[in-house]
């Protein structure tokens, strides 16, 4: 059931300019992974299946188990034991493993279009209300600050 709507609450200026933007970021990564991670399971997926997935059928037959690893641990936030993960879908029938390279099946691909439809849902609430050059805007100055102390400011692969 989605939250009730409400309309924010309007604040000068001066006080928005000086919140805590780690508080901020935090409350909104907290939340939206939280609704997303609802949502994929109950397809029975984590975010790290999702990842895989994603990975794997952007580019098939060209991840290797290692590869895959290397790319997806930098997201990982849960202590994922990856291979676990390509089990788990290996053993559902939705990832083919041949000479090291990674594929999905028809099953696979449809789970993952199954996830994709139920994270767009996320996606869809969370931007109610949000105009996209807003959006854009903060994406950009996120970006700035993390450039700023140090971290890599290009959109994830």
């Amino acid at each position: 059931m989605a939250p009730k709507k409400t309309a924010l609450k309007e604040y000068p200026r001066e006080e928005l300019a000086a919140q805590p933007i780690g508080a901020w970021t935090g409350q909104a990564y907290r939340l939206v992974t939280d609704a997303l991670r609802a949502q994929l399971a109950q397809e029975d997926l984590t975010q790290p299946h999702w990842w895989t997935l994603n990975h794997v059928a952007g580019s098939p037959g060209q991840w290797t188990r290692a590869a895959l690893v290397e790319r997806l641990a930098r997201y990982d936030d849960l202590g994922t034991d990856f291979d676990t993960v390509f089990d788990d879908l290996a053993g559902r029938g939705w990832l083919h493993e041949e000479a090291g390279a990674l594929t999905l099946t028809t099953a696979g691909e449809e789970g993952r279009l199954r996830a994709r439809d139920r994270n767009l849902r996320v996606h869809r609430r969370m931007h109610e209300g949000v105009d996209e050059a807003d959006f854009v805007t903060t994406i950009e100055v996120l970006r700035r600050m993390v450039v700023n102390l140090g971290g890599d400011g290009d959109l994830p692969g």
